[in-house]
């Protein structure tokens, strides 16, 4: 079972959870004298961390523009001080505090710390959604963070992006190495695996990865990174063509899964409610797809 542990290690960097609100982290990336910030929706505790190793931060990665991933960025950018620090963020979303906008394809490219992540446009939870990847080199993984697109055992909601696009940026994702290190912006394993227990009963590794988070959580311990190979046998979303995973839709709802676009429609649809009524959710993401 994967348990990664905290902070990791690679390519002379380290990568750190810092947790902030009830279920956020932005993580920091250093190699003890300058750091990288990703996601900090509030700046104190990033503020207090960098302080307290005396790092100087030179860049900020944002995924998306809402506000518990970026609300921190301007009491970050004073933090700076004279020299300040370089944010990238989405190309098509309207963060004001970007100075420089990525797309599909961008490369961020730094020498203090060192470090290098290729830009992956992942729409479907905002409508400009991106993720940064740190290629694997020198017998290290890859590095992913993918925002709120995909969560541990999980991904994010549809908030601006339709279902096909989000389907089509998981794909992606899943594409990678499965070596690849996942560190998403929130805490939800538990909770998204206590769903993964229903949709597929009878997949034993995730009720042992269930246990195990437990565990790291009652320990004070993040559950984070994942990677790419653990998710696509624990996440729901990963695992659309599964026969269990349909079969359990078909009982759930009485009605036909014809393929992975419907199988993952009522997935989204069913995990946002949970309990009740998930037919005009559904139908609102793709009309008619139902009859």
């Amino acid at each position: 079972m994967f348990a990664n542990p905290n902070p990791n290690m690679a390519n002379g960097l380290e990568y750190i959870p810092v947790p902030f609100f009830t279920d956020n982290y932005a993580w920091v990336i250093t190699d003890g004298s300058y750091a990288v910030v990703v996601d900090p929706g509030h700046a104190e505790p990033v503020i207090s961390y960098c302080h307290s190793r005396k790092l100087i931060v030179t860049a900020v990665l944002l995924t998306h523009h809402h506000a518990d991933h970026v609300g921190g960025v301007e009491d970050l950018l004073r933090f700076c001080g004279r020299k300040g620090a370089s944010v990238f963020g989405p190309a098509l979303e309207r963060i004001g505090t970007v100075t420089c906008r990525a797309g599909e394809g961008f490369e961020v490219r730094l020498n203090e710390p060192k470090f290098v992540a290729h830009v992956i446009a992942t729409p479907g939870h905002t409508a400009g959604h991106i993720s940064y990847y740190q290629l694997p080199e020198q017998g290290c993984p890859g590095h992913l963070f993918p925002g709120d697109t995909l969560f541990a055992s999980g991904c994010g909601r549809l908030l601006e992006g339709t279902a096909e696009e989000m389907l089509e940026s998981l794909d992606t994702l899943a594409e990678l190495p499965p070596s690849t290190l996942v560190f998403p912006a929130h805490e939800y394993t538990l909770s998204n695996l206590e769903f993964a227990k229903v949709c597929e009963p009878s997949n034993l590794q995730v009720r042992s990865w269930y246990d195990s988070a437990g565990a790291l959580r009652e320990a004070g311990k993040p559950t984070l990174p994942t990677t790419i190979g653990h998710e696509r046998n624990v996440n729901p979303f990963l695992r659309v063509q599964e026969a269990e995973v349909r079969d359990v839709l078909v009982e759930r709802f009485g009605v036909p899964v014809p393929h992975r676009l419907a199988a993952f429609i009522l997935l989204r649809a069913w995990k946002d409610l949970f309990q009740g009524e998930f037919r005009e959710l559904a139908e609102k993401w793709a009309p008619g797809f139902l009859n």
